[in-house]
């Protein structure tokens, strides 16, 4: 416990608190209930036959099937109605190759969301080396969301037609001794599907997992960071240039100081000069004015 508590600590285990690692392991854990609920799936419907001759009737007939839903494989023996005889028939439809696909893509989803968890918190820095591991991560994410979105929707498909050929009144309509209407032939329970439909549900989920992440996956790759690269050099220019805006004003406050002395002082140099020069008009003008009376 002590070591645990110490990587814990370090802080190695964070990344699950991000939406990117967070996400990660829903997904693990959604691939899990999706390929357990289809995979693991069998159901059982029966019929019952209630012939004339009571003695040759059969009021439960069991048909089970399961996973991969190869029906055409699945068979049951039917009494005639004409004494002890009895007809093997077969389900109608082989559905296998959604069902398998759907598992199929479940499973990879949820060895490679258990790969990048382990990745994302004991390899960190080699995720992030060279910009391999977020480019490979981005593309990885956006295959299984499209795969994800089209096995979802194939195994729904495919359910919907498992449902019908496993229909109860669908079987009866198979068997000889239901086509005599002095026969009676029904129902007596049909398959359960509430682990089938979960199924398909968390299939859903899974691609709109997979597909919310891919923004998440995406902000690590290099290609969103070239992307803010630009603007931020820009805003770092026009931060540099108002840093300068100071220290180019007071150069220039400083220069205009002391241009603005050297003016006073030449404007105190040129009052003088007026002065005497006034000085000088002035006993000038009286002797100009002598002279002339």
């Amino acid at each position: 416990m002590d070591t645990a508590n110490q990587i814990v600590s370090v802080g190695t285990f964070g990344v699950l608190k991000l939406p990117l690692g967070f996400i990660r392991v829903l997904e693990w854990l959604f691939a899990i209930f999706a390929f357990a609920t289809c995979g693991g799936y069998s159901g059982q419907l029966r019929v019952s036959v209630d012939c004339v001759n009571k003695t040759d009737s059969n009021l439960s007939i069991g048909i089970n099937f399961a996973y991969p839903f190869r029906l055409h494989q699945v068979y049951f023996d039917a009494p005639l109605c004409q004494g002890k005889k009895q007809e093997r028939l077969f389900l109608i439809g082989d559905y296998s190759s959604s069902a398998e696909f759907f598992v199929t893509i479940a499973v990879f989803a949820f060895l490679y969301s258990l790969l990048a968890t382990v990745v994302y918190i004991f390899f960190q820095n080699k995720y992030r080396e060279n910009n391999r591991g977020p480019l490979i991560d981005f593309i990885v994410t956006v295959v299984f969301s499209f795969l994800w979105l089209v096995s979802s929707s194939a195994w729904a498909k495919g359910l919907s037609d498992v449902k019908v050929a496993t229909d109860p009144d669908e079987v009866l309509l198979l068997m000889s001794a239901c086509k005599v209407q002095n026969n009676k032939c029904g129902s007596v329970y049909g398959p359960i599907w509430s682990g089938l439909n979960t199924s398909v549900v968390f299939g859903f989920l899974n691609f709109v997992l997979w597909a919310g992440n891919i923004w998440f996956v995406f902000k690590e790759t290099g290609w969103h960071k070239s992307g803010q690269r630009y603007p931020s050099s820009t805003s770092e220019k026009q931060a540099g240039g108002f840093n300068q805006q100071p220290y180019n004003q007071g150069s220039f406050e400083q220069e205009n100081f002391a241009q603005s002395g050297g003016l006073s002082a030449q404007g105190d140099l040129g009052q003088q000069s007026s002065y005497s020069q006034v000085g000088g008009y002035a006993h000038s003008g009286p002797i100009s004015f002598a002279n002339q009376m």
